[in-house]
């Protein structure tokens, strides 16, 4: 009959609702993903899955197999990626979805904490925890800045955190103090491009976006961040990171500031799953190293 691979791209298709999707969710090649479904359908002698312009449609058929492609996937998920060893080690691989910001300024730097408690284990970060879908498998842990809204995942507060305003010295040596929030509308503040900006974060700092002057406009934080310790302007960036570092300087600290929140979330199935409470742990280790800082 059909092996683990060729189910596991029965999923994804069916799950991405497309075949390039589905190459692209399990970075394999368009090419792949056609002949081990065919390969699939032949072990089956059924069509499981109609190709229209819109994407890829299950058939009857397909609606059924899927169902038991969900059990196998639980049960080669918890007897292949999330076990303890003989010995009681962890092993297997983790992917996390995070924002940049967290990946970068929170995870990474700590990353070799993980592999010291869990030499086996294997973690794969993923920058974008928006368009990530717990219940498509796309990861098995995400930090998002919005409560998740989808019902059927197990969600818990992180740590909330601040944003603040920062500028770099020679920007400051250039421009001048910045000495009461009416100041900013001559001032540049590095931000989000308009146009692209996801409602979440279109929320925060609206005063102060409002005010100023429409500065360097970036998608990612980590090149928002780096345009404003050049001296492009002012950055809205988390406190934890920015306050640590000696080439920028805090502005309007008593008057601009805005509380944030990471939320955790893991599906249901694999809470309890031994990798991923050795990652969650570790998460929360991460966290409390820098709480005075949030």
């Amino acid at each position: 009959m059909n092996n683990w691979d060729d189910i596991r791209i029965f999923l994804a298709v069916a799950r991405q609702k497309g075949l390039t999707a589905a190459a692209s969710s399990l970075s394999i090649n368009h090419t792949t993903v056609a002949r081990r479904l065919a390969g699939l359908e032949a072990a089956l002698k059924t069509k499981l899955v109609t190709r229209t312009p819109s994407g890829a449609v299950l058939t009857s058929a397909g609606q059924q197999f899927l169902l038991h492609a969900e059990r196998i996937e639980q049960e080669a998920l918890a007897a292949e990626q999330h076990v303890y060893k003989a010995d009681g080690t962890v092993s297997g691989k983790i992917r996390l979805a995070t924002r940049e910001a967290f990946g970068a300024w929170l995870v990474c730097p700590r990353i070799n904490l993980l592999k010291r408690r869990h030499p086996e284990l294997k973690l794969d970060l993923i920058s974008e925890a928006r368009t990530i879908s717990l219940l498509k498998r796309d990861a098995d842990i995400t930090v998002s800045l919005h409560y998740p809204s989808q019902s059927r995942v197990i969600v818990q507060k992180l740590t909330d955190y601040r944003l603040g305003l920062f500028a770099s010295h020679d920007y400051l040596r250039e421009c001048g103090p910045v000495e009461t929030v009416d100041e900013l509308k001559n001032r540049d503040v590095i931000w989000y491009v308009d146009d692209l900006i996801d409602m979440d974060e279109q929320r925060y700092m609206q005063r102060i976006i409002a005010i100023a002057r429409q500065g360097f406009r970036s998608t990612n934080i980590l090149a928002q961040y780096a345009a404003m310790a050049s001296g492009m302007g002012i950055g809205i960036i988390p406190v934890y990171h920015a306050s640590q570092d000696p080439n920028l300087v805090r502005i309007l600290p008593n008057d601009v500031e805005e509380m944030r929140t990471y939320w955790l979330s893991v599906h249901p199935e694999a809470h309890d799953l031994p990798n991923v409470r050795a990652v969650i742990e570790f998460l929360g280790d991460v966290v409390r190293e820098k709480k005075s800082l949030f």
